[in-house]
């Protein structure tokens, strides 16, 4: 027995760890994965450092994640083809935590998070991400974007957002208490980065626009002296020494429901990127459970070394697959490319305006909408386009987490309702040449599902249907899809009432899987004999007509 335990337990321990087949075909796709993971790294530069300081936590912190985190993540990672790093989800998540418990709480924080989504992963929860609904994750999608573009508003006018303040609320009170004679510049900046991104992809794809846009921006600022705006600032020219998080209960205590917040998100965001990379990819399937773990792993290095919880990065992630990626070569390169910058190149890109970066971002937020998409839920059906309309409404003005949270109970209270609508109870003629005595047998078909969201319809149906000529009736179960505990319950109780009237119950073709419950509840110890459950509606009929022929005699 100890030894079926420790070899199930090391036959599940090597779904997590690395190995030889997740390289298969490199020698073909080496050079491919390579410019892939150039190309992204190039992408993903202004925007590791813009959600950086979204965030709170600063530029510095956004590079390590993208280099720390995506490396971590595409050695362990389910997805062949992730690329993960610091997101917009997360830097609109981590900024009120810190606001509220300071710079000091995120590295438990990030610990914390990727403790538990490593956890997630282990205990195999990475299917639960198909259980969210597509009007839910788009209507999350939008909300973030407009969280993002919202987030940029002060360092567009040049000014920073009100402490303690909202996301939209901290928007509006800069629009409306501007200081023109700072906000002109920083806004020329971003309508520059905004034109430049715009335009350079209809001149050329393969150019970089937020990279170029960025560099071409930050030389105009710093050659023409025309525009007096904020920049990065100092950055570390080499990653800090692994440590740690020194772990204060009280810290802990205080930070343990934002960590579970991030950890969720961290799931969904990280899962919902695999699974588009899985479509897009030829590189097939991935492994949610190991992709779970994977950036579990990533979050905990990536606060060892002071970085920022990292997730699956849908836009990067793209642009891999769309680069020619086809091994976890890719992403790797694309973190030693970055890991280049830290070393190589933080003086110039510390100068980098944060007007620019601004920029950035708010052009990300747009492109993170497809207009086609939510055209087509708000043509679909009116609960969808509810749900997807609320889900964006609580994520800009409430919480992210509570958004997912509400969009799903809204989506499943939709969908049990239409379950419940599309469950009847019908009486059916008997099948063949009528007989006498036909009329007091009442043969009521269940039709697709029995359980609490119908239960109480059904039972109030079945009861008040049997006239009082009627002598027996036969349920026909054959046809019911799904049943609970609830619907076995009121089935139990329509048969013992039935059968206190006089009314012989006859139940024809339960299927096997309902057996056990029904039994278990006591529908069948309330018939009037064992023989009253039948398998055909040939026995049915016949034990039917017997009884109403003894009652004629």
């Amino acid at each position: 027995m100890s030894t079926n335990v420790l070899t199930g337990v090391l036959s599940r321990t090597a779904r997590f760890v690395p190995r030889r087949s997740d390289y298969a075909g490199l020698r073909r796709s080496w050079r491919a994965d390579v410019v892939a993971g150039i190309t992204v790294g190039v992408v993903a530069l202004p925007l590791a450092l813009a959600f950086g300081i979204s965030s709170g936590v600063g530029a510095a912190a956004g590079l390590i994640t993208a280099v720390v985190a995506g490396l971590v993540a595409a050695i362990f990672g389910g997805s062949h083809v992730q690329v993960s790093g610091p997101t917009g989800a997360m830097a609109v998540i981590l900024a009120p935590i810190v606001a509220e418990h300071g710079l000091s709480s995120i590295a438990v924080v990030t610990v914390l998070a990727g403790v538990l989504v490593l956890v997630a992963g282990v205990l195999g929860l990475g299917r639960a991400v198909t259980f969210i609904p597509w009007p839910v994750i788009e209507g999350f999608t939008l909300g973030i974007a407009a969280i993002i573009f919202l987030q940029q508003v002060p360092a567009a006018f040049g000014t920073v957002a009100p402490s303690g303040a909202r996301t939209l609320n901290a928007a509006v009170d800069v629009v409306v208490n501007a200081d023109w004679s700072t906000a002109w510049p920083a806004l020329a900046v971003v309508a520059m980065v905004a034109v430049i991104m715009l335009v350079l992809p209809r001149i050329h794809r393969s150019i970089p626009e937020s990279l170029t846009a960025v560099i071409v921006v930050t030389l105009i600022v710093h050659f023409t002296g025309l525009f007096d705006v904020a920049s990065i600032g100092e950055l570390p020219s080499s990653l800090p020494a692994p440590s740690i998080p020194h772990v204060d209960p009280a810290m802990v205590k205080s930070v343990l429901g934002a960590a579970v917040a991030i950890a969720a998100l961290a799931a969904i965001e990280s899962l919902l990127s695999a699974r588009v990379a899985a479509t897009m990819s030829p590189t097939g399937p991935y492994d949610p459970d190991r992709e779970l773990a994977g950036q579990g792993l990533a979050s905990v290095a990536s606060g060892m070394f002071g970085g920022m919880p990292a997730t699956g990065a849908i836009a990067r992630t793209a642009v891999n697959v769309r680069s020619g990626a086809r091994t976890r070569v890719a992403a790797i390169v694309h973190s030693l490319l970055l890991l280049g910058v830290v070393y190589l190149a933080t003086g110039p890109v510390s100068a980098i305006p944060l007007a620019a970066l601004a920029g950035v971002l708010m052009v990300t937020s747009f492109r993170m909408v497809s207009v086609g998409t939510v055209r087509a839920i708000l043509k679909s059906t009116r609960s969808d386009a509810l749900i997807f309309v609320v889900t964006a409404i609580i994520t800009v003005t409430l919480d992210l987490i509570e958004a997912v949270q509400i969009g799903i109970v809204v989506a499943a209270f939709f969908a049990l309702r239409q379950v419940a609508q599309r469950s009847s109870v019908t009486r059916e003629p008997l099948p063949g040449d009528p007989r006498p005595g036909d009329e007091r047998i009442a043969l009521l078909s269940l039709d697709g599902a029995m359980f609490f969201g119908a239960a109480e319809r059904i039972s109030t149906t079945i009861a008040d249907h049997p006239d009082e000529s009627v002598s027996v009736v036969i349920i026909r179960m054959s046809r019911l899809g799904m049943l609970d505990a609830t619907g076995a319950h009121s089935l139990a109780e329509i048969v013992t009432e039935l059968e206190n009237r006089g009314i012989t119950v006859i139940i024809k073709g339960v299927q096997p899987d309902h057996l056990e419950l029904l039994e278990g509840v006591g529908v069948f110890d309330s018939l009037r004999h064992d023989n009253h459950l039948v398998d055909t509606l040939d026995e049915a009929i016949a034990h039917a007509r017997s009884h109403v022929e003894r009652e004629r005699i």
